[in-house]
Protein backbone atom coordinates (compact mmCIF):
# COMPACT_ATOMS: atom_id res chain seq x y z
CA UNK A 1 0.00 0.00 0.00
CA UNK A 2 1.34 3.43 -0.96
CA UNK A 3 0.16 7.01 -0.68
CA UNK A 4 -0.17 8.38 -4.21
CA UNK A 5 -1.03 11.81 -5.58
CA UNK A 6 -2.48 12.11 -9.08
CA UNK A 7 -1.91 15.59 -10.55
CA UNK A 8 -4.18 15.74 -13.58
CA UNK A 9 -6.72 18.32 -14.79
CA UNK A 10 -8.62 15.82 -16.97
CA UNK A 11 -11.18 14.77 -14.37
CA UNK A 12 -12.33 11.59 -16.10
CA UNK A 13 -8.76 10.36 -16.57
CA UNK A 14 -7.81 11.19 -12.99
CA UNK A 15 -10.84 9.30 -11.66
CA UNK A 16 -10.08 6.33 -13.91
CA UNK A 17 -6.47 6.11 -12.74
CA UNK A 18 -7.52 6.55 -9.11
CA UNK A 19 -10.05 3.72 -9.36
CA UNK A 20 -7.41 1.39 -10.82
CA UNK A 21 -4.84 2.16 -8.12
CA UNK A 22 -7.37 1.97 -5.28
CA UNK A 23 -8.05 -1.64 -6.29
CA UNK A 24 -4.46 -2.33 -5.21
CA UNK A 25 -5.31 -0.82 -1.79
CA UNK A 26 -3.30 2.35 -2.39
CA UNK A 27 -4.35 5.58 -0.70
CA UNK A 28 -4.93 7.89 -3.68
CA UNK A 29 -5.57 11.64 -3.84
CA UNK A 30 -6.17 13.96 -6.80
CA UNK A 31 -5.09 17.53 -7.51
CA UNK A 32 -6.26 19.23 -10.72
CA UNK A 33 -4.47 22.56 -10.31
CA UNK A 34 -0.71 23.15 -10.35
CA UNK A 35 -0.48 25.39 -7.30
CA UNK A 36 -2.78 23.13 -5.28
CA UNK A 37 -0.64 20.15 -6.28
CA UNK A 38 2.59 21.81 -5.15
CA UNK A 39 1.05 22.72 -1.79
CA UNK A 40 -0.07 19.11 -1.29
CA UNK A 41 3.35 17.78 -2.27
CA UNK A 42 5.12 20.13 0.13
CA UNK A 43 2.82 19.56 3.10
CA UNK A 44 2.02 15.84 2.84
CA UNK A 45 4.19 12.78 2.43
CA UNK A 46 3.56 10.81 -0.74
CA UNK A 47 5.28 7.68 -1.98
CA UNK A 48 4.53 8.40 -5.64
CA UNK A 49 3.28 11.43 -7.58
CA UNK A 50 1.76 10.99 -11.05
CA UNK A 51 2.37 14.43 -12.51
CA UNK A 52 0.85 15.75 -15.74
CA UNK A 53 2.93 18.42 -17.48
CA UNK A 54 0.09 20.60 -18.80
CA UNK A 55 -1.77 22.05 -15.82
CA UNK A 56 -3.64 25.22 -14.87
CA UNK A 57 -1.75 27.89 -12.87
CA UNK A 58 1.64 26.10 -12.90
CA UNK A 59 2.99 23.49 -15.31
CA UNK A 60 4.23 20.12 -14.14
CA UNK A 61 7.88 20.75 -14.93
CA UNK A 62 7.95 23.85 -12.74
CA UNK A 63 6.20 21.94 -9.96
CA UNK A 64 8.78 19.18 -10.20
CA UNK A 65 11.73 21.59 -10.09
CA UNK A 66 10.35 23.44 -7.05
CA UNK A 67 9.53 20.16 -5.30
CA UNK A 68 12.99 18.69 -5.79
CA UNK A 69 14.67 21.98 -4.88
CA UNK A 70 12.75 21.92 -1.60
CA UNK A 71 13.99 18.41 -0.83
CA UNK A 72 10.92 16.47 -1.95
CA UNK A 73 11.79 12.78 -2.28
CA UNK A 74 8.63 11.06 -3.53
CA UNK A 75 8.92 9.06 -6.73
CA UNK A 76 7.59 11.18 -9.61
CA UNK A 77 6.19 9.79 -12.85
CA UNK A 78 5.56 12.45 -15.48
CA UNK A 79 2.45 11.91 -17.59
CA UNK A 80 2.05 13.91 -20.79
CA UNK A 81 0.96 13.91 -24.40
CA UNK A 82 4.45 15.03 -25.41
CA UNK A 83 6.41 12.13 -26.87
CA UNK A 84 9.55 13.85 -28.17
CA UNK A 85 12.77 12.50 -26.66
CA UNK A 86 13.91 16.03 -25.75
CA UNK A 87 10.82 16.52 -23.58
CA UNK A 88 11.55 13.28 -21.77
CA UNK A 89 15.18 14.27 -21.25
CA UNK A 90 14.19 17.62 -19.74
CA UNK A 91 11.72 15.94 -17.39
CA UNK A 92 14.15 13.27 -16.22
CA UNK A 93 16.92 15.84 -15.76
CA UNK A 94 14.54 17.89 -13.60
CA UNK A 95 14.19 14.96 -11.20
CA UNK A 96 11.48 12.69 -12.56
CA UNK A 97 11.84 8.96 -11.92
CA UNK A 98 9.91 7.89 -15.00
CA UNK A 99 7.96 9.23 -17.96
CA UNK A 100 4.70 7.93 -19.43
CA UNK A 101 3.16 9.20 -22.67
CA UNK A 102 -0.59 9.52 -23.24
CA UNK A 103 -2.52 7.50 -24.18
CA UNK A 104 -1.37 4.70 -21.90
CA UNK A 105 -2.66 1.40 -20.59
CA UNK A 106 -3.66 1.34 -16.93
CA UNK A 107 -1.76 -1.93 -16.46
CA UNK A 108 1.41 -0.24 -17.70
CA UNK A 109 0.85 2.70 -15.35
CA UNK A 110 0.41 0.34 -12.40
CA UNK A 111 3.61 -1.48 -13.39
CA UNK A 112 5.51 1.83 -13.54
CA UNK A 113 4.21 2.73 -10.07
CA UNK A 114 5.39 -0.62 -8.69
CA UNK A 115 8.80 -0.13 -10.30
CA UNK A 116 9.24 3.31 -8.74
CA UNK A 117 8.19 1.96 -5.35
CA UNK A 118 10.69 -0.88 -5.64
CA UNK A 119 13.48 1.59 -6.35
CA UNK A 120 12.55 3.97 -3.55
CA UNK A 121 11.23 1.54 -0.92
CA UNK A 122 10.86 -2.13 -0.24
CA UNK A 123 8.55 -3.81 -2.76
CA UNK A 124 4.90 -3.00 -2.13
CA UNK A 125 3.71 -6.51 -2.98
CA UNK A 126 6.09 -8.44 -0.69
CA UNK A 127 4.70 -10.32 2.27
CA UNK A 128 6.13 -8.68 5.41
CA UNK A 129 7.07 -10.55 8.58
CA UNK A 130 7.65 -9.18 12.06
CA UNK A 131 7.74 -11.28 15.23
CA UNK A 132 4.77 -13.65 14.88
CA UNK A 133 3.00 -11.41 12.36
CA UNK A 134 2.66 -12.01 8.63
CA UNK A 135 1.41 -8.98 6.72
CA UNK A 136 0.22 -9.42 3.14
CA UNK A 137 -0.35 -5.99 1.52
CA UNK A 138 -1.73 -7.56 -1.65
CA UNK A 139 -4.38 -9.59 0.18
CA UNK A 140 -4.83 -6.87 2.82
CA UNK A 141 -4.43 -9.54 5.48
CA UNK A 142 -2.62 -9.89 8.81
CA UNK A 143 -1.91 -13.23 10.46
CA UNK A 144 -0.72 -13.53 14.07
CA UNK A 145 0.69 -17.01 14.14
CA UNK A 146 -2.09 -19.14 12.64
CA UNK A 147 -4.87 -16.70 13.51
CA UNK A 148 -6.07 -13.89 11.25
CA UNK A 149 -6.33 -10.46 12.86
CA UNK A 150 -8.91 -8.13 11.37
CA UNK A 151 -7.67 -4.56 11.06
CA UNK A 152 -9.45 -1.46 9.88
CA UNK A 153 -7.95 0.12 6.72
CA UNK A 154 -6.08 2.87 8.58
CA UNK A 155 -4.85 0.40 11.19
CA UNK A 156 -3.50 -1.80 8.40
CA UNK A 157 -1.77 1.09 6.64
CA UNK A 158 -0.28 2.37 9.92
CA UNK A 159 1.08 -1.09 10.75
CA UNK A 160 2.46 -1.59 7.23
CA UNK A 161 4.08 1.86 7.27
CA UNK A 162 5.87 1.19 10.56
CA UNK A 163 7.00 -2.30 9.51
CA UNK A 164 8.46 -0.86 6.31
CA UNK A 165 10.42 1.72 8.36
CA UNK A 166 11.66 -0.44 11.26
CA UNK A 167 14.46 1.79 12.56
CA UNK A 168 12.78 5.18 12.30
CA UNK A 169 10.92 7.21 14.90
CA UNK A 170 7.87 9.14 13.70
CA UNK A 171 5.98 11.87 15.49
CA UNK A 172 2.19 11.73 15.54
CA UNK A 173 2.23 14.61 13.04
CA UNK A 174 4.46 12.64 10.64
CA UNK A 175 2.25 9.57 10.90
CA UNK A 176 -0.82 11.69 10.22
CA UNK A 177 0.84 13.09 7.08
CA UNK A 178 2.01 9.69 5.87
CA UNK A 179 -1.00 7.48 6.57
CA UNK A 180 -4.07 9.73 6.43
CA UNK A 181 -5.52 11.74 3.53
CA UNK A 182 -4.14 15.25 3.16
CA UNK A 183 -7.54 16.90 3.62
CA UNK A 184 -8.45 14.79 6.61
CA UNK A 185 -10.09 16.24 9.72
CA UNK A 186 -8.29 13.65 11.83
CA UNK A 187 -6.46 14.94 14.89
CA UNK A 188 -3.31 13.72 16.61
CA UNK A 189 -5.52 11.89 19.11
CA UNK A 190 -6.79 9.84 16.17
CA UNK A 191 -3.25 8.61 15.52
CA UNK A 192 -2.77 7.75 19.18
CA UNK A 193 -6.10 5.94 19.21
CA UNK A 194 -5.11 3.80 16.23
CA UNK A 195 -1.80 2.93 17.90
CA UNK A 196 -3.64 1.91 21.07
CA UNK A 197 -5.98 -0.36 19.09
CA UNK A 198 -3.09 -1.94 17.18
CA UNK A 199 -1.36 -2.72 20.45
CA UNK A 200 -4.51 -4.36 21.84
CA UNK A 201 -4.95 -6.47 18.72
CA UNK A 202 -1.32 -7.44 18.10
CA UNK A 203 0.70 -7.35 21.32
CA UNK A 204 1.59 -10.64 23.03
CA UNK A 205 1.76 -11.34 26.74
CA UNK A 206 5.25 -11.28 28.14
CA UNK A 207 6.68 -9.28 25.24
CA UNK A 208 7.23 -5.57 24.72
CA UNK A 209 4.66 -3.74 22.63
CA UNK A 210 4.84 -4.08 18.88
CA UNK A 211 4.85 -0.26 18.73
CA UNK A 212 7.31 1.45 21.03
CA UNK A 213 6.83 4.96 22.37
CA UNK A 214 9.90 7.18 22.28
CA UNK A 215 8.87 9.73 24.86
CA UNK A 216 8.97 13.32 23.70
CA UNK A 217 9.61 12.22 20.10
CA UNK A 218 7.06 9.78 18.76
CA UNK A 219 6.60 6.13 17.85
CA UNK A 220 8.59 3.37 16.19
CA UNK A 221 8.33 -0.32 15.55
CA UNK A 222 9.26 -2.26 18.66
CA UNK A 223 12.30 -4.55 18.82
CA UNK A 224 11.94 -7.73 16.79
CA UNK A 225 12.48 -10.21 19.60
CA UNK A 226 11.81 -8.36 22.84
Amino acid sequence: MAKILIVEDEVDLADLVKGWLVKDHHLVEIASDGIDALIKMETSKYDVVLLDLMLPSMDGLEILKKYRKGGGSAGVILITARSHVDDKEVGLDAGADDYLTKPFQLKELAARVRAVLRRNHSPVSDVLKFRDLTIDPHEFRVMKGEEEVHLLPKEFRLLEFLVRHPNQVFSAEELLASVWESDTDALLDTVRGHITRLRKKLDSDGMSSIIATVYGVGYKLGPDNA
